[in-house]
């Protein structure tokens, strides 16, 4: 009979479980459910309270490792308490979220437990006699399910792919995993990140802005309006806190010598070179809305699309709707309006 290991760990607060590790566990109880099999949730956190509260309406087995040693990401720590949690909860079903925390360290400890893992799972099914794991491959082109035999599996969970665990906190009971720590070759110092006004990139966002190569092009007037189109697009971003995305055109033209918008890097490439985000909503300019951009809009569940272009690809049933206006109009209209709101 399988028993399924669910691994969790805290966000930046240190005390509350992060999204990904709630919907994690979302995944262990639906696959517990279907399999009729024991669930464990294993918690890394140096203080693993309040957590563990947070889970006590699972009625799983929950087990923990905790100390100050496991309060910041690591390889040496994240990796020795993983297999600690896996070896106590004598799991053969292992689901973890793929934050950078866990995928670092995933394929490692499947190593040491000669295990087997799969990445960048998108759902589980245990409906027959096998359990099927989805995941897709060549940029989310193809859908593949996956089955194996052998024991113990890792699974890596994508954010976004299960709903996160949600319930009333309640007096938890913890089991304490002790954890033999290795040599600690590495400090952490502190955490360095973009001032808040230039942040573009936000994972848990209900809306992606796409912004594509239209935007540096020469305007009705004959001009370019670089300044002003980053002027607009930051100013959307701040006033819906929406998530940035790019084309691959728009990006690369930084190493074409051209204009370009002083905030976007290739960790704000979509499409098929670049990331799949999955935002419930997702808003489109200056893109032509061809295959390679749309690959990256697979998973957004609300499509729509600012075009001059009536024949542009986005009106070709790649988004659900297609605003035919200048998106420098439409984008100064729209921040006016969320600053009027606001206030």
């Amino acid at each position: 009979m399988e028993s399924i290991l669910a691994l969790t760990h805290t966000d930046e607060t240190g005390s509350a479980l992060s999204k990904p590790s709630l919907e994690a566990v979302t995944a262990g109880l639906v696959l517990a459910a279907q399999l009729k099999a024991s669930l464990t949730i294993g918690i890394v956190a140096a203080d693993p309270a309040l957590a563990a509260n947070s889970l006590a309406a699972t009625c799983a087995r929950l087990l923990a490792v905790s100390g100050a040693a496991f309060a910041e990401p690591r390889y040496a720590t994240a990796a020795a308490a993983c297999e600690a949690l896996c070896r106590a909860a004598n799991a053969t079903i292992v689901l973890a979220p793929g934050s950078s925390r866990f995928a670092r360290v995933a394929a490692g400890v499947a190593h040491r437990l000669n295990g087997f893992i799969d990445t960048h799972i998108t759902s589980l099914d245990a409906a027959t006699e096998n359990i099927e794991a989805t995941r897709w491959f060549y940029r989310q082109r193809i859908e593949a399910v996956l089955s194996r035999d052998s024991r113990p599996w890792f699974l890596l969970l994508d954010a976004g792919t299960h709903a996160p665990f949600t319930a009333e906190a309640a007096a938890a009971t913890v089991e304490q995993v002790p954890v033999e720590l290795p040599e600690i070759r590495t400090t952490v110092t502190g955490l360095r990140a973009p001032q808040q006004g230039t942040q573009t990139i936000r994972p848990d966002a209900k809306l992606l802005f796409v912004a594509g190569a239209g935007w540096t092009k020469k305007q009705p007037d004959g001009q370019t309006h670089v300044p002003e189109a980053a002027d607009l697009i930051l100013g959307f971003l701040r006033h819906a806190s929406a998530s940035l995305g790019s084309s691959k055109s728009l990006v690369d033209q930084g190493g074409e010598g051209n204009s370009v918008l002083p905030f976007l890097t290739h960790l704000n490439q979509i499409g098929q070179t670049g990331a799949t985000p999955r935002h419930a909503k997702g808003l489109s300019t200056c893109c032509h809305g061809e295959e390679p951009h749309v690959v990256g809009w697979r998973f957004i569940s609300e499509r729509r699309a600012i075009s001059l272009d009536p024949n542009c690809g986005w009106t070709r049933g790649k988004a659900d709707v297609v605003y035919v206006a200048d998106a420098f109009q439409v984008i100064r209209k729209l921040n006016a309006l969320l600053e009027a709101g606001k206030g």
